[in-house]
Parts: structure tokens; sequence; C-alpha cells
């Protein structure tokens, strides 16, 4: 089972623009990646509730820093592209998602909201249809003449894979629409399965030996997009029609509760629970009563959907991003049972972040057996929510206790209680490790020095060493920011570290010393993606000696663009390093304020301590503060580290970065401190400059600054300079200093 990384713990509120925009990367990447498993793999790796809260996250983040929204945000897009295997179809009218809501005070909002936008009175009629949200996947049936011509799933909203030969085998879609109906009508809903039926099937999958399936959502995609439709036929999937894309004419009937009955009458099926809701407290009433009445369900519903009646406000209200304004699903709570806590396992993640996996007593919930379950991080273990406050009301979580256990959705369990009346008095409170368990490197929680806070999720320091992190370190070790070697991308990192190949980065630059083991290597690389592709285009491949002797090239190629990285610039090599908070800029930066990668090493080294003046004049470089030098120095703290780095400078030689000018520079290398008000440029062109010229500006006087500029207003600093001795000067003879008049 994979356990989602615990790195978004940290409050929106408590985040700064830099970490925001890291956080929005992440949060596009794995979001997109649960988006293809979901839609386009129908193998989730999360669950409903666990994926909801990635994307409430990613909208709170962009409602606080709006310019920071990003192109290819979860909050612009629906589903995923269409699989590759099916031929694609592309929606005349946008197939969109609902927005969430978990609580009743959301659903009065929505409402309220929708009020708001039309002008509406609190006196005014705003009816809901109120429909059980099935768990299935989406479906759209596209009908010119009143014949079915084309079904294509959901995909990305826009577009989607053409399914039509298999929709053709699911009895409950008719294969022609009666004579009242539209010339051309696309109608939307969900194919689902039965619950009898899955059980059953799963049963007779597992007694010949073949793969089952977690859950009646995953077969019922999975069969869909069968490749043969014969196979498709030989599974009872069903159908409920809720919705339309394109009609001719428009829809013939005013409201949705009209619609839903038109298209009984055409012969689609439709969920007779779905009811007319007048008031909002109709409509909690019937989300209360389907929530009592659903595990007796035949089939698997995760919430209620509900949509403004009219069609004239729902035309009205329009949509906003991905979803419309007149529609929302509210989600129903997680279901929950009691079992006993057996152990404590961690997890190492791909970032580093150590994640405590509960181990339990098997249960069943909602049909499937439980053992394991998530404990997001050792405060939520010691009853400490994100934001510092008690959960659970600061009951801690001790093996051996008697745990309540949540199952949100299909696939990761939690622990959100714990029974202190059944708590043995033997139980000790649960000792989380401050080491990586595999790599033995220190495991830490960064923390903000300015505000005290500290990161809810302990990380491993071993970095380039530690083999839980090694492939994605080296990932971005060879990524096109860093190293920038041509050729040697994502699948080359998986084969030549799965061949043993390749386990630091200066295994890369001695992969001439094992070239005919890289020949080997590459070559099976390729054999398996061309057994890929053989299956999933049904198509042979034909070998020849020359595509043999291709592959072989290739290798020599390769190794010419590893020696032609041989040489890189400083910033580079510090960002290829990946350390946690060092971006491109922020590498840029360190290279500007160290003469080589000699000192820089030396100093970082020796900053350790965090007392001495090594770690005095780094924190103090202006634009580092004390998270990101915690973190750098807690990376050069390692022995691990250092002996992998000192593997590759035998291998690779730093250059000082080209924009950097020292010859002739008065400044070159000296610490450059400024202060007050500048008046003839801002301080910081003024600090730019000083760059430029080679001087490491610095955010605080110390006895290594060499030199105050100081303008109108100083105050602190240009008193500690005094005291110090540091030479001060105003800004006409900074600039006399550097022989260089300021821009008009």
């Amino acid at each position: 089972m994979t356990h989602p990384p615990a790195d978004r713990e940290k409050p929106v509120k408590d985040l700064d623009p830099f970490e925001a925009e890291r956080e929005l990367a992440r949060l596009a990447e794995e979001i997109a990646g649960h988006d293809r498993r979901y839609y386009a793999d129908d193998a989730p790796t999360v669950s409903d509730a666990e994926y909801d809260e990635l994307r409430r996250r990613n909208a709170a983040i962009e409602a606080r820093f709006p310019k920071l929204v990003r192109e290819d945000s979860p909050s612009r897009r629906v589903g995923t592209t269409a699989a590759t295997a099916f031929s694609k179809v592309a929606h005349r009218v946008p197939m969109l998602s609902l927005d969430n809501a978990f609580a009743d005070a959301e659903v009065v909002e929505f409402l309220a909201r929708a009020r708001r936008f039309l002008r509406l009175g609190e006196e005014a009629a705003l009816d809901v249809m109120a429909e059980p949200k099935i768990d299935g996947l989406s479906l759209s049936i596209r009908y010119e003449g009143r014949k079915l011509v084309v079904a294509a799933t959901r995909g990305d909203g826009f577009e989607g894979e053409n399914v039509t030969e298999n929709v053709k085998t699911i009895r409950e879609v008719p294969r022609t629409l009666p004579a009242g109906a539209p010339e051309i009508v696309e109608v939307r809903g969900e194919v689902y399965l039965d619950k009898a039926d899955f059980a059953e099937l799963n049963r007779g999958f597992a007694a010949a030996g073949g793969r089952t399936y977690a859950n009646p959502r995953n077969f019922a995609a999975g069969s869909l997009r069968q490749i043969d439709p014969g196979v498709t036929a030989s599974r009872p999937l069903k159908f409920f029609a809720y919705s339309w894309g394109e009609i001719l004419g428009g829809a013939p009937a005013p409201t949705q509760s009209g619609m839903l009955a038109l298209f009984a009458q055409w012969g689609l099926p439709t969920n007779p629970l779905s009811a007319h809701c007048p008031t909002v407290a109709d409509a909690l009433a019937f989300y209360r009563r389907i929530g009592r009445e659903r595990a007796g369900l035949p089939y698997d519903i995760d919430g209620v959907v509900y949509k403004i009646d009219r069609l004239d406000l729902q035309e009205r209200l329009g949509f906003v991003s991905r979803s419309p304004r007149w529609a929302i699903a509210h989600k129903f709570p997680a279901e929950q049972v009691e079992t006993v806590l057996r152990g404590i396992d961690i997890q190492v993640g791909r970032t580093g972040s150590l994640t405590p996996v509960a181990r339990l007593e098997p249960v069943t919930v909602g049909g499937v057996v439980v053992q394991n379950a998530t404990l997001h991080n050792e405060d939520y273990i010691a009853g400490i929510g994100g934001d510092g406050a008690p959960i659970r009301g600061g009951k801690d979580i001790r093996i051996g206790d008697t745990v309540t256990v949540q199952r949100a959705g299909d696939v990761i369990p939690q622990i959100v209680d714990v029974d202190l009346s059944r708590r043995s008095p033997d139980a000790r409170p649960y000792r989380f490790p401050d080491r990586c368990p595999v790599c033995g490197s220190h495991a830490v929680r960064e923390g903000n020095p300015d505000t005290g806070a500290r990161d809810s999720v302990r990380r491993c320091t071993g970095g380039l060493i530690c083999e839980a992190q090694l492939v994605e370190k080296l990932r971005h070790f060879v990524s096109r920011l860093a190293f920038d070697i041509e050729g040697f991308g994502d699948r080359q990192i998986d084969a030549f570290h799965a061949a043993g190949l390749v386990r630091s980065p200066a295994d890369i630059f001695t992969l001439r010393d094992r070239k005919e083991a890289l020949k080997q290597a590459v070559f099976e690389q390729r054999e398996a993606a061309a057994r890929e592709r053989e299956e999933k285009s049904g198509k042979k491949r034909q070998k020849s000696l020359a595509s043999e002797d291709r592959q072989f090239t290739n290798v020599d190629n390769l190794l010419a663009a590893i020696d032609a990285r041989r040489s890189i610039p400083l910033h580079r090599l510090i960002y290829a390093l990946g350390i946690r908070h060092v971006g491109e800029t922020t590498a840029k930066l360190l290279a500007r304020s160290y003469v080589g990668w000699t000192e820089f090493e030396k100093a970082m080294t020796a900053a350790a301590d965090r007392e001495g003046d090594a770690w005095r004049e780094f924190d103090a470089i202006e634009g580092v503060g004390g998270t990101l030098a915690t973190a750098v120095v807690d990376f050069f703290a390692e022995q691990h580290n250092r002996d992998a780095l000192d593997a590759l400078m035998r291998q690779v030689t730093p250059i000082d970065d080209p924009g950097v000018r020292t010859e002739g520079s008065p400044v070159a290398g000296k610490t450059v401190v400024f202060t007050g008000t500048l008046e003839r440029m801002t301080r910081d062109e003024a600090k730019a400059m000083a760059e430029r010229l080679g001087a490491k500006v610095a955010g605080s006087v110390s006895k290594k600054t060499d030199l105050l500029v100081a303008g109108p207003g100083a105050g602190s600093k240009l008193k500690a300079a005094a005291e110090l001795g540091v030479k001060t000067t105003d800004e006409a003879g900074w600039f006399e200093l550097i022989g260089k008049a300021p821009s008009p």
C-alpha cells in the first residue's frame, strides 16, 4: 500500500511566497498524478477525502497568493488526458466536475451565494434537485437522428476516450431514442457496477488466480476500457443518466427534474431516489436520509449532489473555473470502526519525510479488510494539530490502544480517536525516531527562527546517500536546471539505478569505466519499453542488427554528454545537490556569496555549530534566513553527504559564474551591508550592483563585515558598525569606491 507524503501539514497562513510557490508546484504534480491514476488507470492510490484535501489546500494557497497561480494548476483542469489506447473524442460542451461540501453550513452557503449572485431575496423560491452521487465512471453518450453514434469518457473534461462499442454492450443504454426525443442529444451519466455483482466477479477472478479489484468503481472503469468489447459485454455494467451536453434546439424541459422525467420517457435509466427539494432544510433532510440508507443500497454512493432546479437560473449562474455555480456535491463522512493498534512503522518518502504508519488488528471497514492506517506525523500521534492546537481532545496514540479507524475513501484509512478507558496501564508514549530508519542519518524538524514554529514533518538529512530518497535525488541531479545531461532523463536514472550502476552522483561520471554493463542496461531498458508499447498497441516490433547498433551508438553519445558536464557553473552544482529550500535563485545567491566550491563547502561545514562566525556570516547573507541556513548546514553536517560530495568533486570541476565580475573590482570578495534610505537608487538595485561586482551582500553587521553603506535613517546597523570598527561610507562614497555613477 502506498502512503502519501505528510509534507502538506504546514498551515497556509504560515507559508511565505517562496514556500507557497514550491507547494503549488508540488500540489500540481501530485494532483495530476492522482488524476491520471483515477481517471485513466482506474487505480487510485489515495482516498477521496485525501484527494479533496489536496485540492482544498491548493485553492487556499491560490486564494492567498493569486499571483502564483500556475498554468497547470488543478483549479484550471478537470480529470486527465485521454488514454492512448482509445481514439479521442472532443466534447462539444465541456464535462466539468463539481465543487464539494463537507458540512451542512457549506450547503447553506452554496444556496446563499447563488441567491446573492441572482439577486434573489429570501422569499423567492430556489428549488433544488437532490440526487445520490454514484461512485462510478462519468460517461457522455451522443445520439444523432436518435441513434447512438458515439460514447466517450470524461477524460480531461474537454476530450475523452471513445468507448462507443463497449457502451453498446450495456443493456440499460438504449441504442435508439423514441420519436419524441430531439434529433441530437448528448446524454451524460455514470457507469457503475452493483455491489453484489462486483463481489461475485471478484470471487471468480480470485479463484482463477487472476487480478482482483479494490472496489466497484475501479472494476466498472476497467471493464469499460477493455480493448475487446466482448469482455465488457461479459460484465453486468449499469448506467444512470443525470445530465446532458449538446441538445439540438435546447433543453426541451424548463427544469432539472423535468429533464430527468424526459430521460425516463426516452428509456434512459434514472435514479428513482432523486428528489425535488423546495428548501435547504428539505435538501439536508434528504442527505441525512440517504446517508442512513447508504449501506443497504445495491450500489456505492459517496454523497449527494444538489442542483438548482430551474434551467434558466442555471444558465444565469454559469460556471467558475472547473465547476458550475449551480451545483455542488455534499460528501458523506467517513465510516468508522474500532480496532487495536499493534505497532507503528516509519516509512521514508522520496523527499526524506518520515511518515508513521499504524499496523492494526485487521478489521473490516466498508467491506474492505483494513490492516494499515496513516498517522500523518509525530504531532498527530501526540494529539497536536497542524496549527499547534490539540486534536482528539489532546489524546496521544500509543501502541496497544483501542483506536477508531476512519476509512475516508477507497484506499488510505486513518486513526481519528483513542478510547482511553481501554488503555493498558503499561502503555507508554510513542517515541518518534530522530534518525532515519533507512540510512541512519539524523532526522530533523525544520523551524522558523522568526516565529519559533516547527515544521510538522521530520525529515532525513541523508540526502545523497539515503536509499529512500536516492532515485528522486538523482533525477533532480541531472535535471535541466542542474547538470542537464543530454539524453539522461528519468527513465535512464530508473534503469541504471535498478541495474546497480548509479547509486550516487559520482557514479554517473564513472559509467565510462563500466561501458559494457551500461550497454546491457540500455539494451534491457529499451527492451522493456518496447514490450510496454507492444502490450498497449498489440503490435509486434521488428528487431534488426541496425537498431541494436544504434542503441550502442546512443551509449557513446550519452557518455560524451556526461563528459561535457564535468565542468559546471557553481550555482548549477549547488542546485543539483537537491538541498531542501535551495532553488535556482537561492543557488545563484550562494554561488555569489562564496568564492568557489572549496570556500563554500568549508564554510557550510564550519557553520554546523550554529554559533560561530561561519554560521553568523551565512545567516546574515541577504536572502538566506534561518530556515534555509539550517537546511543547508544540516545537509553538510552529515558525514555521508560529505563523503558523497568528495567522490563527486573527484569527477567534476565547479567554475565561477560568468555573470560575476571580480577582475579589477574593489569590492570583490568583500562583505557589504546596506542600511537606511538610499536616495540615488533603490536598495535592491544597490545590492544587485554589489553582487555583480563580486561582493557578498549581508543583512546584518558582524566583525566580518568589510563595508557598511549607510543612507539617511540608518540606525542599529550604523551603531553596530561603529562598535565593531567596520568601515562606513555614504551613498556617494559607495559610487566613488566602485567608480560608477548611478543611472539618471
